[in-house]
């Protein structure tokens, strides 16, 4: 059996169970969104290399525990296990510090996806990266009944207008999230959480981050928290010397930023239906496609594409 299998099969024995979901203090949510949830977990063992995740590590990304939102601090392969963060005060103190990536996963948005994709970016550094858990929201059902990244571009302005049914339902988690965050001059509620989370992290004066990744609808989650950033609602905590790298799809970046790469495979036909027309793409890669799950052909290899940029850009973190 290939380590994917193994990997979600691990990951799918850990589920919200029935008495999980009744326990919950949104019951209805999690039992509407737990089809698609487990929909998006063979998506994902698809698409990322999710066979790079341990059996061990798969059993803690229960979406009962790895909620939209959450962070996961993603050591190289064979060094530490995956560390889960539920909030950002939990990142810090699980030394959020000494991070310096930040990746963001799409396509199905589950936590072993964005765990895989995090683990590819830092088998190339050799050293731990961030990851910001997509997913699951009301909101979300628009795109995420398509798969999660199918056309998410033009339905990105559909999903906000259900973001206030999804805040409804979110109370309890927001308030963690609230309680963390140092202050906020707008309301965060118009954004999905996966967004939020990511704002707060990139606004936080604790955090230093050099290079900002996503893949696929990850890279829209990013943009819209760049532009939130740089509409002056937040303290500029970024340097305008902070790598950008977009995997699968070419997405819009604020334009101070000058260190912007944009990578996709030639025959990416799904990368190239949600990239912004007339952007320049700085790798087209031959004969790859959307998915980066290395035990597949025509994958697109994340490990060997920053092994690239290291050495070409002479990205450092």
């Amino acid at each position: 059996m290939l380590s994917s299998q193994l990997s979600l099969a691990t990951a799918q024995l850990s589920r919200n169970t029935a008495a999980e979901i009744h326990e919950s203090p949104t019951p209805w949510r999690e039992a509407t969104l737990e089809g698609c949830r487990r929909r998006n977990a063979v998506l994902d063992a698809i698409f990322y290399d999710v066979g790079k995740v341990t059996q061990a590590e798969a059993a803690c990304l229960s979406p009962w525990l790895a909620k939209e939102g959450a962070i996961l601090i993603v050591p190289p392969t064979g060094t530490e296990p995956l560390t889960l963060c539920p909030t950002i005060e939990d990142f810090e103190k699980e030394g959020g510090r000494d991070v310096r990536a930040l990746a963001v996963a799409g396509v199905g948005s589950s936590a072993l996806g964005s765990a895989a994709f995090a683990r590819n970016v830092a088998d190339a550094f050799g050293q731990p990266v961030a990851a910001v858990v997509s997913g699951y929201g009301l909101s979300d059902l628009v795109t995420e009944a398509l798969g999660g990244f199918f056309l998410f571009g033009a339905l990105n302005s559909i999903r906000h207008t259900y973001e206030q049914l999804d805040h409804l339902a979110r109370r309890a988690q927001q308030a963690a999230l609230e309680a963390s965050a140092e202050s906020a001059t707008f309301e965060l509620p118009r954004m999905s959480l996966d967004t939020q989370t990511v704002y707060r992290l990139l606004s936080d004066r604790r955090f230093h981050f050099k290079l900002l990744t996503g893949h696929s609808k990850g890279n829209l989650v990013l943009s819209e928290a760049l532009y939130e950033l740089d509409g002056g609602h937040a303290p500029a905590t970024l340097s305008k010397d902070t790598w950008l790298v977009t995997i699968s799809a070419v997405i819009t970046m604020p334009p101070r930023y000058r260190n912007i790469v944009d990578v996709i495979g030639s025959i990416d036909w799904f990368g190239a239906m949600n990239s912004r027309l007339g952007l320049g793409v700085e790798q087209a890669r031959p004969w790859e496609w959307h998915h980066t799950n290395t035990e597949l052909p025509f994958h697109l290899p994340v490990t060997k594409v920053f092994s690239d940029l290291i050495a070409s850009r002479r990205i450092t973190l």
